[in-house]
């Protein structure tokens, strides 16, 4: 299961109603972070989730409202007795921008690691899922996130009998170890069978569409995108600025044909975005606009 709450919705300034751009997503133990804007600590509390076990902070890039709340985020996990290493994944530059934070919060109890993204595509895993970066195309270097939840097949009694696998290695092989026996190395594969449908949350902004968003986007459960304009008026603003509109992300979460699309990183302008919705769902029926602290709990379909 995949816990995602949309934190914060805002672009460019923090409203009373409103906190900056941020997504917490909740993982077997682990919890990742993207962005952190102005009032992500709030919306954390307000959700009811601690900072403390957060292990991986991703950012899109570098404009303020999306790592200006940082270095208090870094204090309050140092304030809660933190000493685990914290990876940061966000493109060229993290290290130097993420210091220069760092000099209202120079002392703290845990290590900051980095992963600089310097190529259009790279992917980080860790045991369970994988977390891919992607470029997208802003007005600075910037990133969209897929985060996927690898699910592997059902175990085979037959099939670990046609491979003549010893009863006692199927439990391990099952979890997923790799064994040697009488000269041969024993797989997992050999005792499963095909690969079953994981979990997807997909999450971009600042951007202007492109076909690597679809790409990346392709079959997500979950697709959270910019919706910066809802009004028609505001295109060429948008092009201008490298920002999109509302039906420009419900089209492309129609192209990509993932299951539910919300929007976020609204115009402080754009009071009500409900009021361009209508227009959204004739593009993509299933499409929400994003509020502070939506949440929903993704679960692998049943067999």
């Amino acid at each position: 299961m995949l816990d995602v709450c949309l934190l914060g919705t805002g672009g460019m300034m923090p409203l009373p109603y409103r906190f900056l751009t941020s997504l917490m997503v909740r993982y077997n133990g682990t919890s990742i972070l993207i962005d952190c804007g102005e009032g992500t600590q709030v919306a954390m509390k307000e959700k009811g989730w601690s900072a403390k076990p957060i292990d991986i902070i991703c950012f899109t890039h570098y404009h303020a409202d999306h790592i200006s709340g940082l270095p208090g985020m870094l204090l309050t996990m140092g304030n809660a007795e933190r000493t685990e290493p914290l990876l940061m994944i966000g493109p060229k530059g993290l290290e130097r921008v993420v210091n220069a934070l760092r000099v209202i919060a120079p002392e703290l109890p845990f290590q900051i690691l980095f992963f600089e993204l310097s190529e259009d595509n790279l992917t980080y895993e860790r045991e369970g899922f994988k977390i891919e970066a992607f470029r997208v195309n802003h007005n600075v270097p910037c990133y969209g996130y897929s985060i996927e939840v690898m699910r592997n097949g059902k175990f085979d009694a037959n099939r670990a009998k046609e491979n003549q696998i010893p009863l006692m290695y199927w439990s391990k092989l099952q979890k997923g170890e790799e064994i040697e026996h009488e000269g041969r190395i024993l797989t997992p594969e050999m005792v499963l069978g095909p690969a079953r449908k994981g979990l997807k949350v997909t999450y971009c902004t600042d951007t202007r569409p492109t076909s690597g968003i679809v790409e990346h986007a392709k079959e997500a459960d979950l697709f959270i995108c910019e919706g910066m304009y809802g009004e028609s008026d505001k295109i060429q603003k948008a092009r201008e600025n490298k920002h999109m509109m509302f039906s420009e992300a419900a089209s492309i979460a129609r192209d990509a044909n993932v299951k539910e699309l919300w929007l976020t990183h609204f115009s402080p302008s754009l009071t009500w975005p409900e009021e361009y919705m209508k227009d959204v769902r004739r593009i993509f029926p299933n499409a929400k606009a994003g509020k502070d602290g939506m949440s929903v709990d993704l679960c692998f379909e049943e067999d």
